[in-house]
């Protein structure tokens, strides 16, 4: 038995797997989904700087088992695995990179500014308290879950919260990497990726190579639209490592 920790991405929260971890479990693995703070049912608000709070709470999470898990991180859920395994390199198997940022040195920023098949960056505004954007609620399928039933699209998008605006050197990364080259990790790409596009993710895992590349002909969003093909994605990577 393996246990999977999924971290959601930006706007988002843990209601995002809903439908892959029963397939997990089906399998006979655990599966621990945590709402980041500030997204889902997790309430801290925009001005107490969640984001410093993204790496602790899952360190946290990470401390209670005592076997390492599979750690898997969707869109910016990559940066903070990649910080995470710095830090607890020794609570983690492998890590899982689904269409994600996978970079020590460019700031997401840096990487969306280059992204040319990416829409994301024309979908967000600013909210009036300056700490927080959120995506137009129009386009947001578009980015997300254009292969989504029209059902489940507005279902997801409905949860959708503000995003905390990290500032600049204020995300908790650690400057060095040394434990993160030390742990095997695997990208899952998405072809029909609107959010952070096909090219940019290539070029991610190409830099930084991982020992295994899997492929899914969706959007940014797989565990949704394709939870069985994401599952047994999943499912094999906790076969081989």
């Amino acid at each position: 038995m393996s246990t999977y920790v999924l971290i959601h991405g930006g706007w988002q929260g843990s209601w995002c797997w809903n439908k892959v971890a029963p397939l997990l479990q089906q399998a006979g693995h655990q599966v621990i989904a945590p709402d980041l703070p500030g997204h889902g049912l997790d309430k801290t608000p925009a001005t107490a700087r969640p984001y410093e709070l993204y790496v602790p709470r899952v360190c946290d999470v990470l401390k209670e088992e005592a076997e390492p898990v599979i750690l898997l991180g969707h869109s910016s859920g990559g940066n903070i695995i990649t910080s995470i395994a710095e830090r607890r390199p020794e609570k983690i198997k492998v890590l899982v990179y689904l269409a994600a940022f996978l970079t020590l040195d460019d700031s997401p920023r840096e990487i969306m500014n280059e992204d040319t098949e990416s829409i994301l960056m024309e979908c967000l505004v600013r909210d009036e308290n300056q700490l927080t954007v959120h995506i137009i609620p129009e386009r947001a399928r578009e980015v997300f879950y254009a292969d989504c039933s029209d059902e489940i699209a507005e279902w997801a998008i409905n949860q959708l919260v503000p995003e905390p605006i990290v500032q600049p050197n204020e995300s908790g990364v650690p400057m060095t990497f040394r434990n993160f080259e030390r742990i095997p990790r695997v990208y899952i790409e998405c072809f029909q990726d609107k959010a952070l596009g096909p090219k940019i993710q290539k070029r991610m895992y190409t830099a930084l190579p991982c020992q295994r590349v899997y492929s899914l002909s969706t959007s940014h969003s797989p565990f949704l639209s394709d939870p069985y093909g994401l599952a047994q994605c999943l499912l094999d990577i906790g076969g081989v490592f």
